[in-house]
């Protein structure tokens, strides 16, 4: 263990990792690529008795591990390169809607200049597109201090959280402050939650409005953090920066006032006003894109920027240099200018104390056009259709699943698909949903995080092969116990039954290979795997028992037909036997829409019955039977 309180010369690698132990981070995941190898590396090589590390096999596992971690109120963080992030950027953006209980921070390193990449990339503009906080370190100290500001955010304002790092702050060292380990004070326990949890439509929409409203208690709460400030000197140049660049700018123009933005995104829209009606002259010196230069201008505020700073390859104070002689060289003309425009800026800046009264009314009242349209939506207006929530099919396999884990005590990470449906009571037995192939790599990030619970991850066969092998690799890999349950109905159903590689037929209609799920499982590391007829919820109950008291991972495959793809009734209706029936309303939990109850009378509706005989098997009176 470390001296604590001591000033070590650390890389911005060392000083992430550094940053998540003090922090008291307690899970951290990533898949390796320059510039943000290191992060990992050193978690497990300095601090592997209080975080637990794992390499993952793609950006996207590790991603979905991580969160389902902070799902559970832990704290996480997850590494990677850019362009990690786009196989990443599917858990991304459904994350964002569904926010945090715990802490989460996704440490992504660009890498301007392509040192060791296919391409540059500007992770800030990923930041905007998913609503979510991002930080811009400058230097190793603030690299370790902005992890921490990162996990404190994201719990304050249940919010995913971005750290942009760059090749220069990553493998650049620089002076830290170490300090001692804080513990979150949080126990690590899954709470059942769907409408929090489950992004399907009717509660996804409420998610997407609180996503907009948590914007404003992350920019109140950045406002109050030491990330933004403003350092004015000489005011007839203004400069607006951020990162690694900041050092440059302070290098290369001494004098000049600078803004340094530490937390690009929220944009800190009242900071970036208060500076530019300081200034004469403004210009924006960032690396990469455009990001602050488009907005500031977005704001009507005149500025300089990539007509000056190119918006290619990585900064240097040479290039710096270079660009300083171009800003001094620009003629009077051009300077009486942007004094000209500062003048006008004055009066943007004033929060509208300037403006003219017909500015006032035009913000205020809506035009006649306005008003016109507004009275013929009304007009429109009709009356609400009554509500009518979506089903799982008669006879569909899936709920001898659901109906069998209501017989536990489990989490169940669930996934992209009709089963989503098994969220709806009175099944009622899906906890989480984040994104396709999530199912898999959630149940091995909860059966890694401390959980008390045991973990059922869920997913279909189209899934599976669309992408739960990586999540399966990583669960035999990294030694999870968690038990995935494979739905394998033969065919993409949800979606209106297209073929997919384990159904035996292209999109042409010619017969192809049929890939067994079961022997998949068998080549990722699954030792355990029982492949059973979802019909039988006997044998299922018994199956999913052994399996999730194991200290070993499973895979259970279910495998029986989609009946609506059969286009066929799967046998005869069935038909209740008054005499012998006990009312007890088990069958009613399988939420078959075939199964009504009227006057404390329970009947099986013969035009919707598929005669699955599942609710057959489940009744305790033998009272159902074929017609």
């Amino acid at each position: 263990m470390e001296v604590e309180k001591e000033i070590y010369l650390l890389s911005g690698n060392e000083a992430i990792a550094r940053g998540a132990y003090e922090i008291g981070v307690t899970f951290a995941s990533g898949y390796p690529g320059t510039p943000s190898t290191e992060i990992l590396e050193n978690v497990a090589a300095r601090y592997a008795d209080v975080i637990y590390a794992e390499w993952s096999p793609n950006e996207k596992v590790a991603f979905e591990a991580a969160a389902a971690v902070a799902f559970a109120g832990g704290r996480a963080i997850t590494t990677m390169k850019h362009v990690g992030l786009n196989v990443a950027a599917d858990p991304l953006m459904t994350m964002s809607y569904i926010g945090t209980c715990g802490g989460f921070v996704a440490v992504v390193a660009d890498d301007p200049g392509m040192h060791s990449s296919q391409n540059e990339q500007d992770t800030r503009r990923y930041a905007q597109f998913a609503k979510i906080p991002i930080l811009d370190p400058a230097d190793s100290n603030e690299a370790k201090e902005f992890i921490k500001l990162a996990i404190t955010i994201s719990e304050s304002c249940n919010t995913p959280v971005i750290l942009r790092s760059t090749t220069r702050v990553s493998h650049s060292r620089s002076l830290v402050s170490c300090e001692p380990r804080e513990e979150s004070g949080r126990e690590i326990n899954f709470e059942k939650n769907p409408p929090r949890f489950v992004p399907i439509p009717i509660w996804g929409r409420q998610m997407r409005r609180e996503l907009e409203s948590r914007q404003k208690r992350i920019i109140d709460l950045i406002a109050k953090l030491p990330v933004n400030k403003i350092e004015i000197q000489d005011k007839q140049l203004g400069i607006i920066t951020s990162g690694i660049t900041y050092q440059y700018v302070r290098e290369i123009f001494p004098n000049a006032s600078i803004l340094k933005i530490g937390a690009p995104f929220p944009f800190p829209d009242d900071l970036i006003r208060e500076f530019a009606s300081q200034v004469k002259r403004l210009v924006i010196i960032e690396e990469l894109e455009d990001f602050f230069e488009e907005h500031v201008k977005a704001l009507g505020i005149s500025c300089e920027g990539k007509n000056i700073i190119p918006n290619i390859g990585e900064l240097s104070p040479d290039l710096l240099l270079d660009c300083k002689r171009s800003i001094e060289g620009i003629d009077g003309g051009q300077l009486d200018k942007s004094q000209s425009a500062k003048s006008e800026r004055a009066a943007i800046y004033c929060n509208n104390k300037s403006c003219d009264q017909s500015c006032e009314q035009s913000d205020k009242q809506p035009s006649s056009l306005e008003s016109e349209s507004h009275g013929q939506i009304r007009a429109q207006e009709l009356p609400e259709l009554p509500g009518r929530p979506p089903v799982l099919c008669p006879g569909c396999p899936h709920r001898g699943i659901f109906f069998a884990l209501g017989r536990f005590d489990v989490v169940v990470t669930g996934d992209i698909g009709c089963y989503s449906l098994g969220v709806f009571p009175p099944l009622s037995r899906l906890d989480t949903i984040l994104c396709m192939g999530g199912g898999i790599s959630m149940a091995h990030g909860l059966s890694k995080s401390g959980n008390k619970r045991n973990v059922v991850g869920i997913v279909g066969d189209s899934t599976f092969f669309h992408s739960g092998i990586t999540g399966l690799i990583d669960i035999a890999y990294n030694k999870s116990s968690a038990t995935i349950i494979v739905l394998d109905n033969r065919i993409t159903a949800m979606t209106g039954h297209q073929e997919n590689p384990g159904s035996g037929k292209t999109l042409m209609g010619e017969s192809t290979i049929q890939l067994s799920i079961e022997k998949i499982g068998q080549s990722c590391g699954i030792n355990n795997i029982k492949t059973v007829n979802p019909r039988n919820v006997q044998e299922v109950t018994k199956i999913i028992d052994e399996a999730i008291n194991s200290t070993e991972p499973w895979l259970i495959v279910s495998k029986e037909p989609c009946p609506l793809h059969l286009k066929k009734a799967i046998g005869k209706p069935l038909n209740i036997n008054e005499s012998k029936c006990r009312k007890c309303s088990i069958c009613l939990k399988l939420g078959c829409p075939g199964l009504e109850k009227q006057n404390n009378k329970i009947s099986i509706n013969k035009l919707l019955c598929a005669g699955c005989e599942m609710c057959k098997n489940i009744c305790p009176a033998n009272a159902i039977n074929n017609t």
